[in-house]
C-alpha cells in the first residue's frame, strides 16, 4: 500500500524540495553524561527506539507521476551510536572539538528520501564523562515527541543495564496509519465545515505585521536567531493566572490579550494576528507516538473598540475555543484554501508566534548517570519574534526568540520590559482601556524629558529672521527646513526669503499690511 504523506510531511517536504535541504527544522540537542555510562545499552536503548516508531526511519520518495510516499526503512541492527573519541586531546582542544562536532550534527543536512530521521553522535571526553548529541528533524517529531523520546530512552537504558525486558506498552499503531486517517477523515463535508470557519475568521487578514522594524526585511526570509529570556515574578504571575480562572479563561488566553495589546501599541495596529502551536493528538492512540503531529492555528485579535483587558481576555477566550474547535485543518491546508500573497520575505499568514509551554519538559534520568541538558549554540528563528512561555514555580519565563536580521537586541529588550509593565497595569485596572495604561518605566519617562528639554536662550535684542540670516552666514550648507522627501539648507532659505520679501515690496507691501 502506498503511504501517502501528511499534510504536515508534505509542507516540509515541499520545503526541503524548494530550499535544496535546509536546517531550520532540525530540532538538535547536547547531553553532557557523566559517570558510569554502559554505551552498548545506550546503543541498544536507540536501536529499539528505531524499531519502535517507525517515523523515524521514514523516508520520502517522489514518484514518476509527481506524487510523494512515505517509504519505512529496516530498523537499524547495526551500529546506530557513533562514537567519537576525543579523551586524547587536551582540554582546549576538546572544547573546540566539542563546539565543532555540535554545530556540524545540530545543521546536518537532511536527505529525506534516505536518511534516518534522528541523528546520533556520542563524544567521549573521558571515562566517565560524554556528550550525547542528536538532532530529530522536524518531518518526524514535535516538541511532544522529544519528551516522550526521552522517557522511553530512560526506560529502555535502565533496563539494559539491569538485564531486564523493558516494559513499554506495545504500540497500537504507527505515524502512517494517523497520515492515512488524515487523508480520509478530512475530505467532503468534514473539511468543508472545518475551512468554513477558518475562511470567514480570517477574511481581509493582513499580508504582515506592522510592527516597526530597526532593519529592512531581506528580499528572501532569513532565520538567524536569538533569544532574550526574562521572567516574570512568581506573585504576579499568580495574580495573573487568578485573575484568568476568575474570568473563566485559561493562562494563555491572558497572555495572548496581553501580547496582542503590546503589539498593538508597538504598531499602532487593531488588526493584530499571531500564530500558535497546539498538540493536536486528540485521539489517545497517538499520544504515545513520536511524530509530527503539532499544528498552528491563526489568532485574531481585534483592537479596534480600545478594549480594556477585561473586554479582550473574554474576545481571546471566545477566539480561542473556536479555534480549538476547527484545530484538525492543518496549517498547510489553510494555506492552500485562503491562498494569501505569498512572498519570500516572510511566513504566510502570520509572522509572530506565541506558545505556552504546558507539556511535560524533556527530562532523562540514567541510573548511575548524571544528565545535564546543554543550551543550543544554534538559534533559528522560524518566524519575525516568537514568544515562548514556559510556567515554573519561580514565576513565568519567557523566552523573546527573534529574527536578527529585522531587529536589535535593545528592541526586544524594551518589548519584554513594557510587556512586564503591561501586565501589571492590566491587573491594577482590568477596566482600563489597555492603549492608555503607562508602560514607561521610570528611566524611559526621564529620556522623554531629557530629549524634549529643547528650551534655547536667543539673544533678545533680535528677531528670528535676523538669527536665521546670521546662521546662513556661519552654515549655509546646514540643513534648516525638512518636509516629506525635501530640505532647505540655512543658505537656500535666507535666498527664498528675500525673494520673497523682494516680491512683496514690489506689491506695496508695508509694516502692519495684512497678506493673504
Amino acid at each position: 500500500t502506498a503511504l501517502p504523506l501528511s499534510y504536515a510531511q508534505q509542507r516540509l517536504w515541499f520545503i526541503d524540495r524548494l530550499e535544496g535541504g535546509s536546517v531550520h527544522y532540525n530540532m538538535p540537542g547536547a547531553l553532557r553524561l557523566s559517570g558510569k555510562l554502559n554505551i552498548a545499552a545506550l546503543e541498544q536503548s536507540f536501536q529499539t527506539l528505531y524499531q519502535r516508531h517507525e517515523s523515524l526511519r521514514t523516508c520520502f520518495v517522489e514518484q514518476a507521476t509527481g506524487e510523494t510516499y512515505q517509504q519505512v526503512q529496516a530498523a537499524p541492527t547495526g551500529q546506530c551510536l557513533p562514537v567519537v573519541d576525543l579523551q586524547a586531546l587536551s582540554a582546549d582542544e576538546q572544547t573546540v572539538a566539542l563546539m565543532t562536532h555540535r554545530r556540524e550534527l545540530s545543521t546536518w543536512p537532511f536527505d529525506l528520501t534516505q536518511d534516518l530521521m534522528l541523528q546520533l553522535r556520542l563524544l567521549r571526553l573521558s571515562s566517565d564523562e560524554s556528550v550525547l548529541l542528536l538532532t530529530l528533524h522536524h518531518i518526524a517529531g514535535d516538541g511532544w515527541s522529544v519528551s516522550l523520546l526521552m522517557q522511553e530512552l530512560q526506560a529502555l537504558y535502565s533496563a539494559y543495564v539491569a538485564d531486564t525486558t523493558p516494559q513499554l506498552t506495545p504500540l497500537s499503531i504507527q505515524y502512517a496509519d494517523y497520515a492515512l486517517w488524515q487523508r480520509d477523515y478530512l475530505q467532503g463535508e468534514v473539511l468543508a465545515q472545518q475551512t468554513q470557519y477558518w475562511e470567514h475568521q480570517l477574511a481581509g487578514l493582513p499580508d504582515v505585521h506592522a510592527l516597526p522594524l530597526d532593519y529592512p526585511r531581506p528580499v528572501q526570509q532569513s532565520f538567524a536567531g536569538a533569544t532574550l529570556s526574562t521572567r516574570i515574578p512568581s506573585v504576579l504571575s499568580e495574580q495573573l493566572q487568578d485573575y484568568c480562572t476568575a474570568e473563566g479563561a485559561t493562562l494563555f488566553m491572558g497572555l495572548h490579550a496581553l501580547f496582542a495589546a503590546l503589539l498593538s501599541r508597538y504598531s499602532n495596529e487593531t488588526d493584530i494576528v499571531v500564530g500558535s502551536p497546539i498538540a493536536n493528538r486528540e485521539q489517545p492512540e497517538i499520544a504515545p507516538l513520536i511524530g509530527f503531529f503539532v499544528n498552528t492555528l491563526v489568532l485574531r485579535a481585534d483592537l479596534s473598540e480600545a478594549p480594556s483587558f477585561h473586554t479582550l481576555l473574554t474576545q481571546c477566550r471566545a477566539t480561542a475555543l473556536d479555534a480549538y474547535a476547527h484545530q484538525q485543518v492543518p496549517f498547510e491546508q489553510l494555506v492552500e484554501v485562503l491562498q494569501p500573497n505569498r512572498h519570500l520575505s516572510h511566513h504566510p499568514l502570520f509572522q509572530i508566534m506565541l506558545a505556552l509551554q504546558n507539556n511535560d519538559n524533556a527530562e532523562l534520568s540514567l541510573p548511575d548517570v548524571e544528565v545535564q541538558f546543554e543550551a543550543a549554540d544554534l538559534t533559528i528563528a522560524k518566524f519575525d519574534l516568537t514568544l515562548n512561555v514556559e510556567q515554573g514555580a519561580n514565576g513565568l519565563t519567557l523566552d523573546w526568540e527573534y529574527n536578527q536580521d529585522l531587529f536589535k537586541a535593545e528592541t526586544i529588550a524594551c518589548l519584554a520590559r513594557h510587556f512586564e509593565a503591561l501586565l501589571q497595569g492590566a491587573l491594577t485596572q482590568p477596566e482600563r482601556p489597555l492603549a492608555e495604561l503607562d508602560i514607561l518605566t521610570r528611566a524611559e519617562k526621564q529620556q522623554l524629558v531629557e530629549w524634549n528639554d529643547t528650551q534655547q536662550d536667543f539673544p533678545g535684542e533680535l528677531c528670528i529672521h535676523q538669527l536665521v540670516e546670521a546662521q546662513a552666514a556661519q552654515q549655509p550648507e546646514a540643513t534648516a527646513l525638512v518636509f516629506n522627501r525635501e530640505s532647505l539648507s540655512y543658505g537656500e532659505l535666507n535666498q527664498r526669503a528675500n525673494q520673497l520679501a523682494h516680491y512683496l515690496l514690489e506689491q506695496g507691501v508695508r509694516p502692519d499690511t495684512l497678506v493673504g
